[in-house]
Protein backbone atom coordinates (compact mmCIF):
# COMPACT_ATOMS: atom_id res chain seq x y z
CA UNK A 1 0.00 0.00 0.00
CA UNK A 2 3.01 2.35 0.54
CA UNK A 3 3.99 1.79 -2.63
CA UNK A 4 0.86 2.66 -4.34
CA UNK A 5 0.52 5.56 -2.52
CA UNK A 6 4.44 7.07 -3.45
CA UNK A 7 3.32 5.98 -6.83
CA UNK A 8 0.05 7.52 -6.88
CA UNK A 9 1.77 10.68 -5.25
CA UNK A 10 4.82 10.77 -7.75
CA UNK A 11 1.90 10.58 -10.70
CA UNK A 12 -0.41 13.39 -8.85
CA UNK A 13 2.83 15.95 -8.42
CA UNK A 14 3.97 14.85 -12.35
CA UNK A 15 0.34 16.11 -13.80
CA UNK A 16 0.54 18.91 -11.40
CA UNK A 17 3.43 20.13 -13.50
CA UNK A 18 2.02 19.59 -16.57
CA UNK A 19 -0.66 21.20 -15.86
CA UNK A 20 1.17 23.96 -14.90
CA UNK A 21 3.38 24.10 -17.56
CA UNK A 22 0.46 23.67 -20.17
CA UNK A 23 -1.62 26.72 -19.04
CA UNK A 24 0.21 30.11 -19.94
CA UNK A 25 -0.46 33.91 -20.13
CA UNK A 26 -0.54 36.35 -22.86
CA UNK A 27 -0.45 39.95 -22.32
CA UNK A 28 -2.30 42.98 -23.28
CA UNK A 29 -0.50 44.29 -26.42
CA UNK A 30 1.46 41.35 -27.25
CA UNK A 31 0.88 38.09 -29.61
CA UNK A 32 2.01 34.41 -28.49
CA UNK A 33 3.75 32.10 -30.69
CA UNK A 34 4.42 28.54 -29.97
CA UNK A 35 7.58 26.38 -31.23
CA UNK A 36 6.91 22.55 -30.84
CA UNK A 37 10.49 20.42 -31.31
CA UNK A 38 12.15 24.02 -32.61
CA UNK A 39 9.90 24.14 -35.46
CA UNK A 40 7.51 27.32 -35.69
CA UNK A 41 3.77 26.58 -35.34
CA UNK A 42 1.40 28.46 -37.29
CA UNK A 43 -0.94 29.11 -34.62
CA UNK A 44 -0.82 31.98 -32.57
CA UNK A 45 -2.93 33.29 -29.42
CA UNK A 46 -3.29 36.67 -28.48
CA UNK A 47 -4.16 37.91 -24.79
CA UNK A 48 -5.20 35.87 -21.87
CA UNK A 49 -4.41 32.64 -20.73
CA UNK A 50 -3.96 29.43 -22.94
CA UNK A 51 -3.37 26.33 -23.04
CA UNK A 52 -0.37 24.00 -25.42
CA UNK A 53 0.87 20.88 -24.47
CA UNK A 54 3.33 20.78 -21.14
CA UNK A 55 7.39 19.68 -22.16
CA UNK A 56 7.21 20.05 -25.89
CA UNK A 57 5.22 23.34 -26.81
CA UNK A 58 7.07 26.53 -25.77
CA UNK A 59 5.92 29.80 -26.76
CA UNK A 60 7.03 33.67 -26.71
CA UNK A 61 4.89 36.50 -26.72
CA UNK A 62 6.03 39.34 -29.08
CA UNK A 63 4.96 42.75 -28.37
CA UNK A 64 2.85 44.50 -31.02
CA UNK A 65 2.51 47.75 -29.24
CA UNK A 66 4.56 50.93 -29.81
CA UNK A 67 8.27 49.90 -28.53
CA UNK A 68 11.39 52.22 -28.26
CA UNK A 69 14.48 50.28 -29.13
CA UNK A 70 17.68 51.93 -28.17
CA UNK A 71 21.03 51.51 -30.56
CA UNK A 72 23.45 52.62 -28.48
CA UNK A 73 27.38 53.58 -29.36
CA UNK A 74 27.34 53.65 -32.93
CA UNK A 75 30.59 54.21 -34.72
CA UNK A 76 30.89 56.16 -37.88
CA UNK A 77 33.59 57.14 -40.45
CA UNK A 78 33.03 60.21 -41.71
CA UNK A 79 33.85 61.20 -45.75
CA UNK A 80 37.37 63.00 -44.39
CA UNK A 81 38.60 60.11 -42.15
CA UNK A 82 37.52 61.25 -38.95
CA UNK A 83 35.78 58.56 -36.81
CA UNK A 84 32.83 59.68 -34.56
CA UNK A 85 30.40 57.62 -32.40
CA UNK A 86 26.82 58.36 -31.59
CA UNK A 87 26.14 57.61 -28.13
CA UNK A 88 21.90 56.86 -28.58
CA UNK A 89 19.92 56.16 -31.41
CA UNK A 90 16.25 55.43 -30.80
CA UNK A 91 13.74 54.03 -33.07
CA UNK A 92 9.98 54.23 -31.94
CA UNK A 93 8.15 51.23 -34.04
CA UNK A 94 5.32 48.67 -33.58
CA UNK A 95 4.27 45.29 -35.71
CA UNK A 96 0.93 44.77 -36.89
CA UNK A 97 -0.63 41.33 -34.87
CA UNK A 98 -1.46 39.77 -38.32
CA UNK A 99 2.52 40.37 -39.53
CA UNK A 100 3.65 38.36 -36.42
CA UNK A 101 3.59 34.80 -37.85
CA UNK A 102 5.62 35.68 -41.32
CA UNK A 103 7.90 38.00 -39.71
CA UNK A 104 9.14 35.53 -36.43
CA UNK A 105 9.06 32.81 -39.03
CA UNK A 106 11.95 34.23 -41.11
CA UNK A 107 13.85 37.11 -38.75
CA UNK A 108 12.97 34.85 -35.11
CA UNK A 109 11.38 36.54 -32.45
CA UNK A 110 14.43 39.09 -32.37
CA UNK A 111 13.37 40.17 -35.47
CA UNK A 112 14.60 43.64 -34.15
CA UNK A 113 18.40 43.09 -33.40
CA UNK A 114 18.32 42.21 -37.18
CA UNK A 115 15.68 44.26 -38.70
CA UNK A 116 16.63 47.51 -36.97
CA UNK A 117 19.39 47.39 -34.90
CA UNK A 118 22.03 46.25 -37.92
CA UNK A 119 20.32 48.29 -40.48
CA UNK A 120 20.88 51.29 -38.12
CA UNK A 121 24.73 51.03 -38.28
CA UNK A 122 24.40 50.16 -41.71
CA UNK A 123 21.93 53.46 -43.06
CA UNK A 124 24.40 55.61 -39.97
CA UNK A 125 27.72 54.56 -42.01
CA UNK A 126 26.42 55.16 -45.34
CA UNK A 127 25.48 58.29 -44.57
CA UNK A 128 28.47 59.30 -43.07
CA UNK A 129 30.69 57.99 -45.86
CA UNK A 130 29.56 60.49 -48.07
CA UNK A 131 29.50 63.94 -45.85
CA UNK A 132 32.21 65.62 -44.25
CA UNK A 133 32.60 65.98 -40.57
CA UNK A 134 31.23 70.23 -41.14
CA UNK A 135 27.90 68.06 -42.36
CA UNK A 136 27.28 65.86 -40.40
CA UNK A 137 27.99 67.53 -36.98
CA UNK A 138 26.63 70.86 -37.87
CA UNK A 139 25.38 71.43 -41.76
CA UNK A 140 22.77 68.23 -41.96
CA UNK A 141 22.21 66.94 -38.77
CA UNK A 142 18.94 67.68 -38.21
CA UNK A 143 18.31 65.65 -41.47
CA UNK A 144 20.05 63.00 -39.93
CA UNK A 145 17.02 61.16 -38.34
CA UNK A 146 14.51 61.85 -40.92
CA UNK A 147 16.55 60.72 -43.50
CA UNK A 148 17.33 57.36 -41.08
CA UNK A 149 13.70 56.90 -41.01
CA UNK A 150 12.81 56.90 -44.39
CA UNK A 151 15.44 54.24 -45.28
CA UNK A 152 14.87 52.26 -42.53
CA UNK A 153 11.04 52.07 -43.73
CA UNK A 154 11.79 51.83 -47.45
CA UNK A 155 13.85 48.66 -46.72
CA UNK A 156 11.41 47.19 -43.84
CA UNK A 157 8.66 47.51 -46.20
CA UNK A 158 9.99 45.14 -48.95
CA UNK A 159 11.90 42.87 -45.80
CA UNK A 160 9.15 42.96 -43.54
CA UNK A 161 5.75 44.15 -44.31
CA UNK A 162 3.92 44.84 -41.05
CA UNK A 163 6.84 46.11 -39.21
CA UNK A 164 6.06 50.23 -39.27
CA UNK A 165 8.83 53.25 -38.19
CA UNK A 166 6.98 55.64 -36.03
CA UNK A 167 10.19 57.72 -35.42
CA UNK A 168 13.90 58.00 -35.11
CA UNK A 169 15.65 60.32 -32.65
CA UNK A 170 19.66 60.72 -32.87
CA UNK A 171 21.74 61.98 -30.00
CA UNK A 172 24.48 64.57 -31.38
CA UNK A 173 27.54 62.33 -31.84
CA UNK A 174 31.01 63.02 -30.15
CA UNK A 175 33.67 63.77 -31.75
CA UNK A 176 37.52 64.35 -30.58
CA UNK A 177 38.18 66.44 -28.34
CA UNK A 178 40.90 69.17 -30.67
CA UNK A 179 38.28 68.93 -32.93
CA UNK A 180 34.98 70.08 -30.25
CA UNK A 181 37.07 72.84 -29.18
CA UNK A 182 37.57 74.02 -32.58
CA UNK A 183 33.80 73.98 -33.28
CA UNK A 184 32.94 75.82 -29.87
CA UNK A 185 34.97 78.26 -30.43
CA UNK A 186 33.63 78.76 -34.23
CA UNK A 187 30.10 78.36 -32.53
CA UNK A 188 31.34 81.21 -30.51
CA UNK A 189 32.59 83.38 -33.05
CA UNK A 190 29.34 82.81 -35.02
CA UNK A 191 27.35 84.11 -31.88
CA UNK A 192 29.22 86.78 -31.52
CA UNK A 193 28.53 87.64 -35.46
CA UNK A 194 24.96 87.05 -35.08
CA UNK A 195 24.51 89.36 -32.01
CA UNK A 196 26.44 91.82 -34.27
CA UNK A 197 23.96 90.83 -37.11
CA UNK A 198 21.49 91.88 -35.01
CA UNK A 199 22.60 94.42 -33.14
CA UNK A 200 22.97 96.00 -37.12
CA UNK A 201 19.22 94.63 -37.66
CA UNK A 202 17.69 96.71 -34.46
CA UNK A 203 19.93 100.16 -35.61
CA UNK A 204 18.38 99.95 -39.14
CA UNK A 205 15.29 99.40 -37.55
CA UNK A 206 15.68 102.59 -35.20
CA UNK A 207 16.94 104.51 -38.61
CA UNK A 208 13.89 102.96 -40.57
CA UNK A 209 11.75 104.06 -37.68
CA UNK A 210 12.98 107.60 -37.54
CA UNK A 211 12.36 107.64 -41.42
CA UNK A 212 9.08 106.53 -41.02
CA UNK A 213 8.20 109.04 -38.25
CA UNK A 214 10.21 111.92 -40.49
CA UNK A 215 7.88 110.70 -43.58
CA UNK A 216 4.64 110.98 -41.47
CA UNK A 217 5.42 114.25 -40.12
CA UNK A 218 6.18 115.42 -43.65
CA UNK A 219 3.34 113.93 -44.75
CA UNK A 220 1.30 115.72 -42.62
CA UNK A 221 2.68 118.84 -43.00
CA UNK A 222 2.19 118.49 -46.65
CA UNK A 223 -1.50 117.59 -46.06
CA UNK A 224 -2.06 120.85 -43.41
CA UNK A 225 -0.51 122.91 -46.40
CA UNK A 226 -2.70 121.54 -49.16
CA UNK A 227 -5.62 122.04 -46.89
CA UNK A 228 -4.56 125.57 -45.83
CA UNK A 229 -3.80 126.46 -49.86
CA UNK A 230 -7.34 124.53 -50.55
CA UNK A 231 -8.96 126.96 -48.17
CA UNK A 232 -7.38 130.03 -49.71
CA UNK A 233 -8.43 128.88 -52.93
CA UNK A 234 -12.07 128.82 -52.15
CA UNK A 235 -11.50 132.27 -50.16
CA UNK A 236 -10.55 133.51 -53.76
CA UNK A 237 -13.32 131.74 -55.79
CA UNK A 238 -15.64 132.88 -53.07
CA UNK A 239 -14.54 136.92 -53.35
CA UNK A 240 -13.79 136.25 -56.93
CA UNK A 241 -17.99 135.41 -57.10
CA UNK A 242 -18.56 137.91 -54.88
CA UNK A 243 -16.79 140.84 -56.84
CA UNK A 244 -18.56 139.23 -59.81
CA UNK A 245 -21.68 139.17 -58.57
CA UNK A 246 -21.50 143.28 -57.71
CA UNK A 247 -19.72 143.74 -61.14
CA UNK A 248 -23.09 142.12 -62.12
CA UNK A 249 -25.31 144.00 -60.27
CA UNK A 250 -23.26 147.65 -60.82
CA UNK A 251 -22.82 146.99 -64.31
CA UNK A 252 -26.94 146.58 -64.32
CA UNK A 253 -27.27 149.68 -62.63
CA UNK A 254 -25.19 151.47 -64.83
CA UNK A 255 -26.76 150.03 -67.89
CA UNK A 256 -29.98 150.53 -66.38
CA UNK A 257 -28.84 154.49 -65.76
CA UNK A 258 -27.82 154.44 -69.25
CA UNK A 259 -30.85 153.43 -70.57
CA UNK A 260 -32.65 155.80 -68.23
CA UNK A 261 -30.05 158.66 -69.69
CA UNK A 262 -30.41 157.64 -73.14
CA UNK A 263 -34.18 157.38 -72.95
CA UNK A 264 -34.21 160.50 -70.97
CA UNK A 265 -31.89 162.65 -73.61
CA UNK A 266 -33.80 160.69 -76.55
CA UNK A 267 -37.12 162.11 -75.27
CA UNK A 268 -35.84 165.42 -74.51
CA UNK A 269 -34.39 165.20 -78.36
CA UNK A 270 -37.17 164.49 -79.45
CA UNK A 271 -38.82 167.31 -78.00
CA UNK A 272 -36.35 169.78 -78.55
CA UNK A 273 -37.40 169.14 -82.55
CA UNK A 274 -40.28 168.94 -82.23
CA UNK A 275 -39.85 172.73 -79.93
CA UNK A 276 -37.06 174.54 -81.81
CA UNK A 277 -39.01 175.23 -84.95
CA UNK A 278 -37.41 178.50 -86.91
CA UNK A 279 -40.12 180.85 -85.41
CA UNK A 280 -39.70 179.58 -81.78
CA UNK A 281 -35.76 180.19 -82.65
CA UNK A 282 -35.95 184.09 -84.43
CA UNK A 283 -38.07 184.48 -80.95
CA UNK A 284 -35.47 183.53 -78.57
CA UNK A 285 -32.81 185.36 -80.65
CA UNK A 286 -34.85 188.49 -80.45
CA UNK A 287 -35.37 187.82 -76.65
CA UNK A 288 -31.72 187.65 -76.03
CA UNK A 289 -30.94 190.90 -77.62
CA UNK A 290 -33.44 192.42 -75.92
CA UNK A 291 -31.92 191.23 -73.07
CA UNK A 292 -28.55 192.58 -73.47
CA UNK A 293 -27.46 195.62 -71.33
CA UNK A 294 -25.87 197.41 -74.32
CA UNK A 295 -25.76 197.37 -77.78
CA UNK A 296 -23.33 199.27 -79.83
CA UNK A 297 -24.19 200.48 -83.39
CA UNK A 298 -21.80 201.53 -86.63
CA UNK A 299 -20.43 200.52 -89.34
CA UNK A 300 -16.95 199.13 -88.21
CA UNK A 301 -17.05 197.73 -84.36
CA UNK A 302 -13.96 198.20 -82.80
CA UNK A 303 -11.80 195.12 -82.68
CA UNK A 304 -12.99 194.13 -79.07
CA UNK A 305 -12.90 190.03 -79.26
CA UNK A 306 -9.76 188.07 -79.47
CA UNK A 307 -9.54 184.22 -80.61
CA UNK A 308 -7.31 181.29 -79.24
CA UNK A 309 -4.69 182.17 -81.77
CA UNK A 310 -4.48 186.04 -80.53
CA UNK A 311 -5.59 187.56 -83.42
CA UNK A 312 -8.32 190.23 -83.50
CA UNK A 313 -11.58 189.51 -84.52
CA UNK A 314 -14.59 191.90 -85.61
CA UNK A 315 -17.94 191.99 -83.92
CA UNK A 316 -19.59 191.06 -87.18
CA UNK A 317 -17.38 187.49 -86.95
CA UNK A 318 -18.18 187.31 -83.41
CA UNK A 319 -19.79 184.27 -82.24
CA UNK A 320 -22.71 184.84 -79.10
CA UNK A 321 -23.65 182.12 -76.98
CA UNK A 322 -27.31 182.08 -76.13
CA UNK A 323 -28.05 179.52 -73.49
CA UNK A 324 -32.05 178.38 -74.02
CA UNK A 325 -33.27 176.90 -70.40
CA UNK A 326 -34.17 173.22 -70.99
CA UNK A 327 -31.95 173.16 -74.16
CA UNK A 328 -28.52 172.33 -75.53
CA UNK A 329 -26.16 175.25 -75.84
CA UNK A 330 -26.34 176.28 -79.75
CA UNK A 331 -24.05 179.16 -81.40
CA UNK A 332 -25.75 181.87 -83.06
CA UNK A 333 -23.69 183.61 -86.35
CA UNK A 334 -24.59 187.31 -86.63
CA UNK A 335 -24.76 187.89 -90.38
CA UNK A 336 -25.29 191.00 -90.33
CA UNK A 337 -24.56 194.06 -88.85
CA UNK A 338 -26.65 197.22 -87.25
CA UNK A 339 -25.15 200.36 -89.26
CA UNK A 340 -25.88 203.57 -88.79
CA UNK A 341 -25.50 206.67 -90.87
CA UNK A 342 -23.66 208.27 -87.71
CA UNK A 343 -20.38 207.68 -86.53
CA UNK A 344 -19.84 205.54 -83.41
CA UNK A 345 -22.17 206.08 -80.77
CA UNK A 346 -23.90 204.48 -78.19
CA UNK A 347 -27.34 203.99 -77.45
CA UNK A 348 -29.42 202.91 -74.67
CA UNK A 349 -32.21 200.75 -75.08
CA UNK A 350 -35.80 202.14 -73.66
CA UNK A 351 -36.87 199.71 -70.93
Amino acid sequence: MAQWGAILSIIAALGGAALLASVHKIDEGHTGVYYRGGALLTSTSGPGFHLMLPFITTYKSVQTTLQTDEVKNVPCGTSGGVMIYFDRIEVVNYLVPSAVYDIVRNFTADYDKALIFNKVHHELNQFCSVHSLQEVYIGLFDQIDENLKLTLQEDLTCMAPGLIIQAVRVTKPNIPESIRRNYELMESEKTKLLISQQTQKVVEKEAETERIKAVIEAEKVAQVAEIKFGQKVMEKETEKKISEIEDGAFLAREKAKADAEYYTATRAAEANKLKLTPEYLQLMKFKAIAANSKIYFGSDIPNMFVDSAGNSVKASAAIDIVGFPGCTAMSIRRTTSITSPSPWRRRTPTR
